[in-house]
């Protein structure tokens, strides 16, 4: 086998992050030696499936391939609603019915935690699935660009092509320089699809320039737009590189006139050269600067640059089922890591006795306080401290009480060794672990497991259908 050949595959397994599994014989050379099977990894292929693919990347036990042509599609592929599938890299799956979804990710989790993660012997929960397959999504982050995604058939006609040099959409995956200029999404509202419009509009009928990294000149950046579920509040967050005040008054003036729904109108001033949807500082144009949203019975201010969960109804129940494992008496002292805007304190503050949310990042510690008092929280205290070292001296600095239980809900990184070092020194009865990536949960549950607790019971909750990633929540008690 060599990069370039085409082979005839049987899909028959699927992979973590969308791959379906072929495996062939390799072949023997002595009497002697046992056939050993080799592994081919097909993306955007699915159980049932026959194909010809072409092999990419060789490792010793293992391939990488992409699909030439499909033979015989598997009987779980359904067509994808969105005319954009396949070039855009936000929905991978959406060519694949939702209840098999489920069932690979529940699958994929569980694989995880036992062949990789070598963890045995746990209770394995079903897959809380979304209630929405579209549409669920609070907050959706655009991108400018000056050289648009161009098609097949664009490039093979040969022909001028017209408004090139100009894309508001989403990033061709692998390529940052590069963005599909897309008019219809399904993961927000059909409102959010009307504001992407206006806005592009808006900006190239008057030949605003796009921002360019390589020669830092240039205008426009991002458009961001947040959308709350339970109450109806809408931002619109314009993302440049320098103010305009004239202009971006226009915009404003415009924008509000066509969809008097938005409430806020922020512009931020992002003045570096990376390419994130955030500013140096803003310019609140219309409203507050904010809007507000519901998890429970909890209400929660979200700033242009906050994080907030982005599936608000998905969130209440990650947890609720968070809040479930912990089996709270009412008179514990909880120790929530990598808190936020203190989502998750909040939410449990009517269930235990103390809770110190421990967050690295200043603003987002600023927006704990704010909602704090939205709520009338009187036993959750956020603290600044970093995460990515020892956060035990803080403990000690503020003569804090000892953690009855500690919940964790880290970046796709997963912990810092440290940080579960400190997990182990404090020794809390219980630990509830969440988690966007199971690979590095499972990775520190093993760590975890092997200080003296025992993984108890773990659920996978759907955040985000008709894609890869995957949130689960797993319970860990003191042996």
């Amino acid at each position: 086998m060599k990069k370039g050949d085409l082979l005839e595959l049987d899909i028959t397994g699927y992979a973590f992050e969308g791959k379906g599994v072929a495996k062939i014989i390799k072949e023997v050379h002595t009497l002697n030696e046992e056939p050993k099977r080799f592994v081919v990894f097909v993306t955007g292929s699915y159980p049932g499936d026959k194909v010809l693919a072409q092999v990419g990347k060789i490792r010793k036990s293992y391939a990488e391939a992409r699909i030439k042509e499909i033979i015989i599609p598997s009987p779980f592929r359904t067509n994808p609603r969105c005319g954009y599938f396949g070039v855009c890299g936000g929905c991978q799956q959406q060519n694949l019915k939702y209840e098999q979804q489920l069932q690979y990710k529940e699958a994929q989790v569980k694989e995880i935690f036992e062949r990789i993660g070598g963890i045995t012997g746990f209770e394995f929960m079903p897959i809380i699935p979304g209630d929405r397959e579209y549409f669920y999504r609070n907050k959706m982050e655009y991108s400018f660009a000056r050289r648009r995604w161009l098609s097949e058939e664009e490039i093979g006609s040969m022909q001028e092509i017209a408004d090139k040099e100009f894309a508001l959409g989403l990033h061709i995956p692998g390529m940052y320089d590069k963005v599909l200029d897309i008019n219809e999404c399904f993961l927000q509202s059909e409102l959010s699809n009307r504001i992407l419009n206006f806005t592009r509009f808006f900006f190239k009928s008057r030949s605003i320039l796009v921002y360019s990294t390589q020669n830092h000149d240039g205008f426009l950046r991002n458009l961001v737009i947040r959308q709350s579920e339970k109450t109806d509040d809408l931002m619109v967050n314009l993302v440049t590189a320098q103010e305009n005040e004239r202009l971006f008054t226009e915009y404003k003036e415009e924008l509000l006139s066509q969809f008097p729904e938005i409430t806020t109108v922020i512009n931020n001033i992002n003045l570096k050269k990376s390419q994130v949807a955030t500013g140096d500082y803003e310019i609140v144009f219309h409203g507050s600067g904010y809007i507000h949203d519901m998890i429970g019975s909890w209400k929660f201010r979200i700033s242009a640059n906050s994080f907030f969960q982005t599936n608000t109804l998905q969130a209440e129940k990650l947890y609720q089922t968070a809040k479930e494992f912990a089996s709270f008496r009412g008179n514990e002292v909880v120790y929530d890591l990598y808190s936020g805007a203190g989502t998750i304190p909040i939410f449990i503050s009517g269930n235990v006795k103390e809770i110190y949310g421990f967050e690295s990042v200043k603003p987002a510690i600023d927006d704990a306080k704010i909602n704090i008092g939205i709520n009338g929280i009187k036993n959750f205290e956020p603290i600044l401290a970093d995460l990515n070292k020892s956060f035990l001296p803080v403990v000690d600095q503020m003569n804090l009480p000892k953690p009855d239980l500690i919940i964790a809900d880290p970046p796709r990184s997963g912990m810092n060794p440290k940080t579960v070092s400190d997990i182990l020194l404090l020794k809390p009865d219980k630990i509830v672990y969440i988690s966007c990536n199971p690979a590095t949960q499972a990775r520190d549950i093993k760590l975890l497991s092997e200080g003296g607790y025992r993984l108890e019971r773990v659920c996978p909750v759907d955040m985000f259908p008709h894609t890869y990633h995957i949130e689960n929540v797993a319970l860990l008690k003191k042996v």
